[in-house]
């Protein structure tokens, strides 16, 4: 019972502050100004470990590492104490590619609740000041399908559609981590 707890905790902990540095990430590779509502939400809640790593890690073609890699050391973290918690010895060594498996997770789970967020503002808010914020984030996933899909009755369907390739990446690589860690 006190692992399922500590786990959900540190599974919604891990989500919130890894989630908000993958969206970084893609903010800062989007180069969406972080001066709105979501960019400071995202900077409030990864700044204490991004800037920190920033001094060390340096970004790499435009590429913000820093906030990618301290969405990996949380993951990562997060499965150490579980571990730990557990009171396991064996499979520590494979802990490092199990977090690579946890942040592209996490990374689906991002955009899915971005997108679900995405939708329901199109709905009931659509001027609201985050909309254009969450839509550049989104775009260069949504795009391609927005050019492949035509729009039904003035609906824009790519956020749908994309939802359910999420859904289906997220199950592929829950499959080939498993392929995986059976191999090791």
């Amino acid at each position: 019972m006190l692992y399922q707890i500590v786990s959900f905790l540190l599974d919604a902990l891990v989500s919130v502050v890894g989630g908000a540095c993958l969206v970084r990430f893609v903010m800062q590779r989007q180069r969406v100004p972080f001066s709105n509502p979501v960019g400071r939400l995202v900077m409030a809640l990864s700044d204490w470990i991004v800037l920190k790593l920033r001094k060390v890690v340096p970004s790499v073609g435009g590429w913000d590492t820093s906030s990618l890699l301290a969405a990996y050391l949380l993951v990562l973290a997060k499965l150490l104490l579980l571990w730990g918690l557990l009171g396991a010895r064996a499979g520590l060594g494979l802990l490092p590619v199990v977090a690579v498996f946890g942040t592209v997770q996490l990374a689906i789970s991002m955009f899915t609740a971005l997108l679900v967020i995405f939708a329901i503002l199109s709905w009931v808010q659509p001027q609201s000041p985050v909309m254009p914020v969450i839509d550049r984030i989104c775009a260069p996933l949504l795009n391609p399908l927005r050019r492949a899909l035509p729009q039904v009755g003035g609906f824009d369907f790519s956020p749908l559609v994309l939802l359910l390739i999420l859904q289906v990446l997220g199950m592929l690589l829950n499959a080939l981590q498993g392929e995986v860690l059976g191999r090791l």
